[in-house]
């Protein structure tokens, strides 16, 4: 991870362990939770006749972005229940060679009770939050929100199940996990209840539950938390709406805070320079960059730098060196330094975007919702690398192993491959 520690204190994300080979994306944004691609050269260029290994259809809707290990593709999906007349789902969970793209095998995790079901938002599905696969225990985590949680062996066979966490959601799910020291950490932001949660990863029962304490007037959010390691102690940094909180890893004590106005958070928090760089959300999102090692409200005293022009509501951002990239919902795509927040570039890319960028080899790959993949040289100065168009609607975004990227659309996984 290219990182300079700027300040006194030792931070590292312990999400999962620095990439060390190039066939695993065990969770979302990758190896490090970060976007950052171990080791190897990914294809710039791709159309629908062009670099494509494979084209696998998968059942149902799901805005999952797949997981990877040993050979193997994870995903999960919501696939209507047949002959029901309440909207019923089956919410699935599906491993696909990744080298062929056919189905190993596609197994119901949990169901969903289609006449309790909420209503959610148009750009969202029943299965969005990405599964974490954990090359350790062999076992394979999925999450649906306030519909619950399970827990599969690499075979397809279901371990436990958590449906006890009820809470409101407003607009579906959307929040993946991530697993450390044996606990699967997630947040939870409805309507009616807002908390991070930690679930014992070998049995599913609850470990710790803090809540949020959040005076947001719309208190739902999106956001997936990042865990690091400050002066030897594991935090868990969870944004939502008007607060992003540290908690401790072990005990799910509060460490510290910084307030702000937003809501509906999405974007996955970054670290590097010995900071927190977060978005806040709706209706104008700031990008704050925020060092960790404060005790208590920190909001006067902690924020290194913030800037409110062109940053994202939903793709989370990418540190690279000494700079920091993201892409606005709006196609604006900008390239800041990491330590001061002054710009370098910024310029429009055309069309909308909810997908979150990966760095390969130099270079910054963005993925809009009309399927259009765009490569940009990672660097102080603009330099686009190619346009690539899939002609398909995606929402899920990139995953990369084995010199390959995949991708999800409405309707298919992808396998592009330089040939």
């Amino acid at each position: 991870m290219n990182s300079t520690i700027a300040m006194p204190f030792v931070a590292l994300v312990l999400a999962a362990p620095a990439p060390d080979a190039t066939d695993s994306w065990p969770e979302f944004r990758g190896p490090t939770g970060q976007g950052l691609v171990a080791a190897g050269k990914l294809p710039t260029e791709w159309g629908p006749d062009k670099n494509v290994a494979w084209k696998q259809e998968i059942p149902g809707k799901g805005w999952s972005s797949p997981v990877i290990l040993d050979g193997r593709i994870y995903l999960t999906t919501a696939v209507p229940v047949d002959g029901s007349t309440t909207k019923d789902l089956s919410l699935r969970a599906l491993c696909v060679n990744a080298k062929t793209g056919k189905i190993i095998w596609d197994v119901e995790a949990l169901k969903e009770d289609g006449s309790k079901a909420p209503n959610i938002q148009s750009k969202n599905s029943h299965a969005s939050p990405t599964p974490i696969v954990d090359a350790k225990e062999k076992r394979l985590y999925v999450h649906f929100g306030h519909m619950g949680s399970a827990c599969l062996d690499l075979e397809g066979k279901v371990q436990w199940t958590q449906t006890d966490l009820h809470y409101a959601p407003v607009h579906g799910n959307g929040g993946s996990p991530v697993l450390a020291d044996g606990l699967l950490v997630y947040s939870i932001d409805g309507s009616d209840k807002q908390c991070v949660v930690a679930l014992e990863a070998a049995t599913g029962k609850v470990k710790w539950q803090t809540d949020r304490h959040s005076r947001a007037g719309k208190k739902f959010s999106f956001s997936t938390p990042l865990v690091i390691d400050v002066d030897g102690k594991k935090q868990v940094i969870s944004p939502g709406s008007d607060v992003v909180c540290a908690y401790d890893l072990k005990s799910g004590d509060e460490v510290w805070r910084v307030t702000y106005d937003g809501y509906s958070v999405t974007p996955r928090p970054v670290y590097a320079h010995g900071m927190i760089y977060i978005s806040t959300g709706f209706n104008t999102p700031s990008l704050l960059a925020i060092k960790p090692d404060g005790k208590g409200d920190v909001t006067g005293t902690h924020i290194a730098w913030t800037t409110n022009k062109n940053v994202p509501n939903t793709p989370s951002l990418l540190v690279s060196g000494d700079e920091i990239y993201m892409v606005s919902d709006r196609g604006i795509a900008s390239c800041l330094d990491a330590k001061t927040g002054e710009a370098h570039w910024q310029e429009r890319l055309g069309g909308a975007f909810s997908a979150s960028p990966i760095l390969s080899d130099g270079k910054i790959y963005f993925l809009s919702e009309d399927g259009v993949g765009y490569v940009i040289k990672a660097g102080p100065k603009f330099e686009r690398v190619a346009k690539n168009e899939l002609k398909e609607r995606t929402l899920a975004s990139y995953a990369a192993a084995d010199g390959a990227l995949f991708i999800r659309t409405e309707g298919n996984l992808y396998r592009i491959e330089k040939k």
